[in-house]
C-alpha cells in the first residue's frame, strides 16, 4: 500500500515538475559581444554626388532567450550595433565621417525541424540614428540619419560536429517592410528647418519602393577550451531615395567575439543550458 501511494505521488509530481521546467525555460539567456572591422561605401547626394569609401569599425551586442508565448515556442532577440567609418572620394580630394547606431527587437517563432536544425521567423522592430559629416563642405556639411522600420526577420540555426568538435552555424536576414524616415527636402538647409521653422515634408513614409534595405548575418560558434567564441560576417545594405535625394551605406564587416550562456537567477549563472530550452 505504501508503494502504491509513493507511485501515485510521483505520477502527480511529474506534470508539476514539467510545468515548472517549462516556465523556467525563459530564464536561459544567450548573450554575445562582438567586435568587427570592414569596408563601407557611402553615398548621400544631400552632401555630395560622389561615393565615399573606406574602413569601418563595428560593435555588436546580442541577447536571446525563450518566452512563454505560444507554449514557449517564441524567442526574443535584442541586437544593438554601432559602427563608425572614415571615408574619402575616388579622387582623394574629400573625406566623410559617418556613424550609425542601430537597435533591433525581434520575436521569432521557432520551428524545431530536428535536434540539429531549426528555423526562426517573425516580426522585428528596427530603430536607427546617426550622421554623415562631409569634412570638405562649408555649407550643409552634415546630414542626420533617423529612421525606424517594422521588418520581417528570418533565421536558420544548425548544430553540427567535425569529429567531436561542436559547432553552431547561423544565418539571419532582416528585411524592412514599412517605416518612417527623417530627411530634409532637396535644397533645404537644417537652418531653414530648425531655426527659420520653414515647414516641409521632412518625416516620410518608407517601404520597399523607396527604402530597399537588407541586413544579413552569418556566424559560426566554436569553443576554445572553456570559452565560447563567435566569428561572423555582416552584410549591411541601407539605402533610400526620398525627397529627390539618394543615399546608401553598403557595409561588409568581419566580426569576432565571445558568447555566454547563463541562467538569470542570481547564483545560478553557471547552470548549463539544456538543448531543449536553448534560444539559440
Amino acid at each position: 500500500m505504501k508503494k502504491l501511494i509513493t507511485w501515485l505521488l510521483l505520477l502527480l509530481a511529474l506534470p508539476m515538475q514539467a510545468q515548472e521546467d517549462s516556465l523556467q525555460a525563459n530564464r536561459y539567456v544567450m548573450r554575445a559581444t562582438l567586435y568587427g572591422v570592414g569596408f563601407t561605401n557611402i553615398l548621400d547626394t544631400y552632401l555630395s554626388p560622389a561615393e565615399y569609401t573606406g574602413p569601418e569599425v563595428r560593435i555588436l551586442r546580442e541577447s536571446m532567450r525563450m518566452t512563454k508565448l505560444m507554449d514557449g515556442r517564441v524567442s526574443v532577440q535584442s541586437l544593438f550595433q554601432g559602427h563608425l567609418s572614415l571615408t574619402e572620394n575616388r579622387a582623394g580630394t574629400g573625406s566623410e565621417m559617418a556613424g550609425l547606431v542601430n537597435w533591433n527587437y525581434a520575436l521569432h517563432y521557432q520551428f524545431r525541424l530536428s535536434e540539429k536544425l531549426k528555423t526562426l521567423a517573425g516580426p522585428l522592430l528596427d530603430i536607427n540614428g546617426g550622421f554623415v559629416y562631409n569634412l570638405r563642405n562649408s555649407n550643409n556639411p552634415a546630414q542626420a540619419k533617423a529612421y525606424a522600420n517594422l521588418a520581417a526577420s528570418g533565421m536558420v540555426i544548425y548544430r553540427f560536429r567535425i569529429g567531436n568538435y561542436p559547432l553552431v552555424a547561423r544565418y539571419q536576414a532582416n528585411l524592412p517592410l514599412m517605416g518612417i524616415m527623417f530627411s530634409p527636402e532637396y535644397g533645404q538647409s537644417y537652418y531653414e528647418i530648425f531655426s527659420l521653422k520653414h515647414g516641409g515634408k521632412n518625416v516620410l513614409f518608407t517601404s520597399l519602393h523607396n527604402q530597399p534595405s537588407l541586413r544579413q548575418f552569418l556566424t559560426l560558434d566554436f569553443p576554445i577550451r572553456s570559452v565560447n567564441m563567435r566569428f561572423g560576417y555582416v552584410c549591411d545594405i541601407q539605402q533610400a531615395q526620398v525627397n529627390h535625394l539618394k543615399s546608401h551605406t553598403w557595409s561588409h564587416a568581419f566580426i569576432l567575439g565571445f558568447v555566454k550562456n547563463f541562467y538569470l537567477l542570481k547564483g545560478k549563472n553557471k547552470v548549463a543550458m539544456p538543448s531543449g530550452v536553448s534560444p539559440y
